[in-house]
């Protein structure tokens, strides 16, 4: 058994759709499960129909008509004109606007209504491209699999109830079905009584995780836009170096401060079952890609440059000189916690505690409110958060150049810097 994720960045064409069904065609006699996600940008297309719904903008219909554009050129390229997929996306298209005219709910369980129609609409898409390629494939969603608790846009797995879902799904169709494909979506799971979550942005990885320890699957692999496993975001960086081997422990170091390898959560199922992970190239199949495995022989000291931008600084005083004590601790991360609110980066001094987390937009009137009466706030927006890993012999001023520092931090092995470009 294994696990393939296609999705995103790699997957945004008509021809990157060709392109899947020939890395597919080579395992055609492999139990193999397949998990993808939405196509090129369409989870952000999708967000901003959340926010169009939400703030009653006046815009979700011309935001809804984006991604059905999107879509549809790709049908057009794969598809006759009377193909069966092109109802299929109009009626998707339909029970997208549905969702969004009823906003009775809290922002994140109205986004985890709208937003993984990106993941539906792209493998109806694909399992009808591979039916016609004669690759035999059967579609099951992925809410009736992961099941999660009712933290949306952030939901934990519950496991006992995925393990026997996924057992009860996927082997039992499998064995009736043999020589076919297993489809399914990443990111998407349902609470026990059946309302649409998400596990997370990026949160495909998750998903092929999670399926793959509970199938005990020999391997998964990820397939990107990029030759493998690489020390830094080509998009950012100019010089990178591929990383042939890492292990689960350095990756899970490198996931956590936000690179853009996989999913933060994506690792411990995997390591927990000893199961490796490939990162492969989706445009060059041919290539050995990187894998991830609990061997740290090939971890190496070289620097990993980590990049997040769009960050919000903020600092909390206390207005009567008091420390910053455990009980001011418990009240910040509270307020942190109920708005599903990662931080970054902390610091903090005798009466003062700053953070740097992913620029919550709508979120932060809310965290305003609830901690303005104990503490006196300032934050910064528009800062960029530089976490290098590694970073012992690194000459800092390329990147720092011109910029204005906020705050840095060290550790043994860590440095990360918050600034504003100036």
């Amino acid at each position: 058994m294994k696990i393939f994720k296609f999705g995103g960045a790699s997957v945004n064409s008509a021809e990157a759709i060709r392109n899947v069904g020939v890395i597919l065609e080579k395992y055609r006699q492999q139990e193999l499960v397949v998990v993808f996600s939405a196509m090129g940008k369409t989870t952000n297309m999708l967000e901003a129909v959340v926010d169009a719904a939400w703030h009653k903008s006046g815009l979700v219909n011309s935001h809804i008509a984006r991604v059905a554009d999107y879509h549809r050129i790709i049908i057009d390229d794969l598809f006759p004109a009377d193909h069966p997929a092109h109802h299929l996306l109009e009626g998707l298209m339909l029970n997208v606007t549905a969702m969004t005219e009823n906003t009775d709910f809290g922002y994140d369980e109205f986004y985890d209504r709208v937003v993984p129609f990106g993941e539906l609409i792209s493998t109806a898409i694909l399992s009808a491209w591979l039916d016609e390629e004669g690759l035999s494939n059967i579609l099951i969603p992925a809410p009736t699999l992961i099941k999660t608790d009712n933290h949306f846009r952030d939901a934990a797995v519950l496991w006992p109830q995925t393990s026997e879902r996924i057992g009860a799904n996927i082997r039992t169709v499998l064995a009736d079905n043999p020589c076919h494909f297993i489809l399914t979506q990443g990111f998407i799971g349902s609470t026990t009584d059946g309302r649409r979550t998400t596990l997370g942005r990026e949160g495909s990885d998750f998903t092929a995780a999670v399926l793959a320890y509970c199938l005990d699957a020999q391997e998964v692999t990820v397939w990107k836009d990029v030759d493998g496993l690489h020390n830094a975001d080509p998009v950012y960086f100019d010089s990178t170096r591929l990383i042939p081997a890492l292990s689960y422990r350095e990756t899970i170091e490198l996931a956590y401060y936000g690179a853009k390898i996989l999913h933060p959560k994506t690792i411990k199922p995997l390591h927990n079952k000893n199961i490796p992970l490939y990162i492969r190239s989706f445009f060059h199949p041919e290539l050995p890609g990187s894998v991830i495995q609990a061997s740290e022989q090939s971890d190496t000291l070289i620097p990993f440059f980590i990049l997040k931008k769009e960050q919000l600084l903020l600092s909390f005083s206390t207005r009567d000189f008091s420390f910053i004590n455990e009980e001011k601790l418990k009240i910040l991360f509270g307020v942190f916690s109920d708005q599903s609110i990662r931080i970054n980066l902390m610091q903090n001094s005798a009466i003062s505690f700053t953070v740097c987390i992913n620029h919550p937009q709508h979120k932060l009137p809310v965290l305003l409110d609830a901690l303005g009466e104990v503490f006196e706030i300032r934050y910064n927006e528009g800062l960029e958060l530089l976490t290098i890993r590694h970073f012992e012999n690194v000459d800092l001023q390329p990147y720092l150049a011109g910029c204005h520092i906020l705050l840095e931090q060290r550790s043994r092995r860590t440095l990360q810097i918050a600034y504003q470009r100036t």
